[in-house]
């Protein structure tokens, strides 16, 4: 492991990402590409996950870190095939089962939510953007709508 994890499950990119250190995620990135193998990249950068379960995207959405998903998403087209960028970065449940849109709601990162459903657009069939992303409820039965509406708790 290149990139040893904090007592939370959080490498420096997945930091860098949480406080939208666009520079320096990159600089980490282009760093760790010369030092370790395609696998080993997607496993400690667009993969990992914190003791939450969420992965850099997620947090990114949290935070309201646009710019930071973007990156993200550019960087899972050359490293994560299409189904994995699917079921890992669109569709991945953090500990609670929430995915990116609903953390953003929760956050009240409104920008956000739009964004995501730019970038799901045609990535994701119509049934799939209802039940996975509009209907999907968190582990309090909860969907976006009604985290959002709650705010912050």
């Amino acid at each position: 492991m290149l990139l040893p994890t904090d007592g939370e499950g959080r490498n420096v990119w997945y930091i860098a990402a949480y406080w939208g250190k666009l520079d320096l995620m990159q600089e980490i990135f282009e760093w760790a590409k010369e030092r370790q193998t395609t696998e080993e990249l997607k496993n400690e950068m667009l993969l990992n996950t914190d003791l939450e379960g969420r992965n850099a995207w997620q947090i990114a959405a949290y935070g309201g870190k646009l710019d930071v998903m973007q990156n993200i998403r550019e960087l899972a087209k050359e490293g994560l095939t299409t189904e994995e960028i699917k079921h890992e970065i669109f569709l991945r449940t953090d500990r609670e089962g929430r995915k990116a849109w609903q953390i953003a709601a929760y956050g009240g990162k409104l920008d956000v939510i739009q964004k995501i459903r730019e970038l799901v657009k045609g990535r994701l069939t119509t049934e799939e953007i209802k039940n996975e992303m509009l209907l999907h409820t968190d582990g309090e039965g909860r969907n976006a709508w009604h985290i959002a509406a709650y705010g912050a708790t």
